[in-house]
C-alpha cells in the first residue's frame, strides 16, 4: 500500500496541474478556438455563398454585433472610471520627486512606442499590400488644411458641454462662398451747375470669386480626447481635495470596479462574437490571399516596432540615464520576461517582476514597491504601439488616407487608451474599439486582427514588463543617494513571498499568499481594485 502511494499522488497532482493549467488558460483557448471555427465556418459558406448575399451575411453577423454594441456601450464608462480612478486614488507622494520622474518617464516611453509604431506603419503600409487598393475620400465641402486640424484637436480636447462630448464632436468645414460685387457708386461733378449729380455705374467681375469660409460643424461620434481631458483633470482634482474629494473617489471606484466586473462578462462572450464577426468577414472578402498578405506585413510591423523599441530604444534610454550595460539589466530580468510571455499578464508577472529588480539588480526595494505597481498600471508601451499600428492598419485596409490630425488624435487616445484601461481583462480588444472610435473607423474591423491578436499580445505584454523594469532601474539609480540611508531589508520579504508561490501542501491545494506582503503600498495608492491581480491580457 505504501508503494502504491507515491505513485497516486503523481497522477493526483499532474492532473490538478493540468486541470489548473487549462481553466489558467480557459479564455485564450476558447478564444483560439474560435477563431479556428470562425475561419472554417467562413470558407465552408463561401462555397454555397457569395459576397453578394448581404441579407445572410447580416443574420449571420448577428451575434458579432451584439459583441460589438456590448463594447461600445462600456467605452464611456470604461474611460471615465478608469482614468480619474487611477490620477484619484494614487498617493500624494506621486507629486514628489520619485512619483514624478516615474510618471513622466512611464508617458514618455510610452508616447515614444506610439510614435515609432505610427512612422513604421505609415512606412511598411500593411495594409496596402496585396495591390487593388482603392483610396476613398471622404467628405465634399471639407478642405484639408494642417491649421485648421490642429485647431479642432485642441478645440476637441476642451469640450464646451461634457454631455454632449459623449456622442459629438466638433470639425471645421470649410465652404467655398460665392462673393457677389454690388453696384458700385460714384460722384461725378456737375460742370454746368454748382450742384452734384449721383451717377451709378455697376460693373460686373468676369469671373466668379470664391471666398473660403470657415465653420464649426458639430458630427456624429465621441469626442474621446475631451473625455480624457476631462476625466484625468477631475481625477487630478480629486485627489488634491483630500478629505472633501472622499466621496467622489469611492464613487468612481466603485464605477470602475463594477465596469470592469461588466467588462469580464462581456469578455467571456466575445469567443461567441467573434467567431460569427470572422466567419461574416470571410464571406465578405473579395480576395482573401490579399488579406492574409495584409496581415502578414502588419504581424511582422508589429513585431518590427516591439523589437526596436524594446531592444534599441529603452535600452538606449537606460545607458543615458545609468551609464551601465543595459542588457546586463535584461539578461537579469529575463525570468520575469518569461514569465510575462508566458502569462500575458503584466500585473501577474508583477511579484517576480520585483524579485527580479530587488535580488537581481540590486534595485532598492522601496523604490520597487513604488515604482513597480504604477509601471504595471499606466505603463503600457507594447500595448499602446499595437494599437496605433493596428489603426492606422485598419484604415489602410479600408483605403481611407488619415489626415495628420487623425494620426495625432490616434497617437494620444492609444497612449490615453493603454492607461486608462490598466487592469481590465483582455483590454487590447476593448481599447482597440476606443481608439477607432476616435477617428471614426469602422470597429467591425477589428476582428481582422484577432487570428493572430493572441500571439501578439504575449510579445508586447513582454515589452510592457520590460518598460516597467528599465524604468525601475533608472529611477534607482537616479534616486540612489536619496535612499541611501533608508534600510534596505525588504528582498528577503520578497524572496520568501515568491517562494510561497511556487510552495503547495501535499495535497495539492494552492496556498493561500497575502499579496500584501509583496507589494504593501498596492492598497494604499488604490491598485487593489478588482481585476487587477487577475489576467489582465495586457
Amino acid at each position: 500500500m505504501e508503494t502504491d502511494t507515491p505513485p497516486t499522488e503523481k497522477r493526483r497532482s499532474r492532473k490538478q496541474k493540468l486541470r489548473s493549467v487549462l481553466m489558467d488558460n480557459l479564455l485564450v483557448i476558447l478564444l483560439i478556438l474560435a477563431v479556428a471555427i470562425g475561419v472554417g465556418m467562413g470558407f465552408a459558406l463561401r462555397t454555397v455563398w457569395s459576397p453578394d448575399d448581404k441579407r445572410k451575411i447580416f443574420y449571420l453577423a448577428f451575434p458579432g454585433q451584439l459583441l460589438m454594441n456590448m463594447l461600445k456601450c462600456l467605452i464611456l464608462p470604461l474611460i471615465v472610471s478608469s482614468l480619474i480612478t487611477g490620477m484619484a486614488v494614487l498617493d500624494k507622494s506621486v507629486s514628489g520627486k520619485l512619483g514624478g520622474a516615474a510618471v513622466v518617464y512611464y508617458l514618455t516611453t510610452t508616447l515614444l512606442a506610439v510614435v515609432l509604431g505610427i512612422i513604421l506603419v505609415l512606412s511598411i503600409q500593411p495594409g496596402f499590400k496585396g495591390g487593388n487598393t482603392v483610396i476613398q475620400r471622404t467628405g465634399t465641402a471639407k478642405i484639408s488644411q494642417p491649421i485648421e486640424s490642429l485647431l479642432d484637436l485642441i478645440r476637441n480636447c476642451f469640450p464646451s458641454n461634457i454631455v454632449t462630448a459623449t456622442f459629438e464632436r466638433g470639425e471645421t468645414v470649410i465652404n467655398l462662398v460665392e462673393k457677389k460685387l454690388s453696384a458700385v457708386t460714384t460722384v461725378a461733378p456737375d460742370n454746368m451747375t454748382t450742384m452734384s449729380t449721383t451717377v451709378t455705374t455697376s460693373t460686373m467681375a468676369p469671373d466668379p470669386i470664391f471666398i473660403e469660409t470657415p465653420k464649426l460643424q458639430m458630427g456624429g461620434g465621441t469626442n474621446v480626447l475631451g473625455i480624457v481631458v476631462f476625466s484625468i483633470a477631475l481625477g487630478c482634482v480629486i485627489n488634491y481635495l483630500g478629505d472633501k474629494g472622499e466621496p467622489l473617489k469611492n464613487f468612481f471606484e466603485s464605477l470602475n470596479a463594477a465596469t470592469m466586473i461588466l467588462v469580464k462578462l462581456v469578455i467571456w462572450y466575445s469567443p461567441i462574437g467573434i467567431m460569427f464577426l470572422i466567419a461574416t468577414k470571410f464571406i465578405e472578402m473579395e480576395n482573401p490571399s490579399r488579406v492574409f498578405e495584409q496581415l502578414m506585413y502588419y504581424f511582422l510591423t508589429v513585431l518590427a516596432g516591439l523589437a526596436i523599441h524594446g531592444l534599441i530604444f529603452l535600452p538606449l534610454i537606460f545607458f543615458i540615464a545609468t551609464r551601465k550595460n543595459p542588457y546586463l539589466f535584461l539578461f537579469r530580468q529575463m525570468k520575469a520576461i518569461i514569465t510575462a510571455w508566458g502569462t500575458a499578464s503584466s500585473s501577474a508577472t508583477l511579484p517576480i517582476t520585483m524579485e527580479c529588480l530587488v535580488n537581481r539588480n540590486k534595485v532598492h526595494s522601496n523604490i520597487v514597491r513604488f515604482v513597480a505597481p504604477v509601471g504595471a498600471t499606466i505603463n503600457m508601451d507594447g500595448t499602446a504601439l499595437y494599437e496605433a499600428v493596428a489603426a492606422i492598419f485598419i484604415a489602410q485596409y479600408n483605403g481611407r488616407i488619415l489626415t495628420v490630425a487623425e494620426v495625432i488624435i490616434i497617437s494620444l487616445t492609444a497612449t490615453a487608451a493603454a492607461i486608462g484601461a490598466a487592469g481590465v481583462p483582455q483590454a487590447g480588444l476593448v481599447t482597440m474599439v476606443i481608439v477607432l472610435t476616435a477617428v471614426n473607423l469602422p470597429t467591425n474591423d477589428v476582428t481582422l486582427i484577432l487570428a493572430i491578436d493572441w500571439f501578439l499580445d504575449r510579445f508586447r505584454t513582454a515589452i510592457n514588463v520590460l518598460g516597467d523594469s528599465y524604468g525601475a532601474g533608472i529611477l534607482g539609480h537616479i534616486f540612489r543617494n536619496t535612499f541611501a540611508n533608508i534600510p534596505d531589508d525588504y528582498s528577503n520579504d520578497i524572496t520568501e513571498t515568491e517562494s510561497d508561490f511556487n510552495d503547495k501542501p501535499a495535497n495539492g491545494d494552492v496556498k493561500e499568499v497575502d499579496l500584501n506582503k509583496i507589494y504593501p503600498h498596492i492598497e494604499k495608492q488604490g491598485f487593489n481594485n478588482p481585476g487587477f491581480l487577475e489576467d489582465t491580457r495586457m
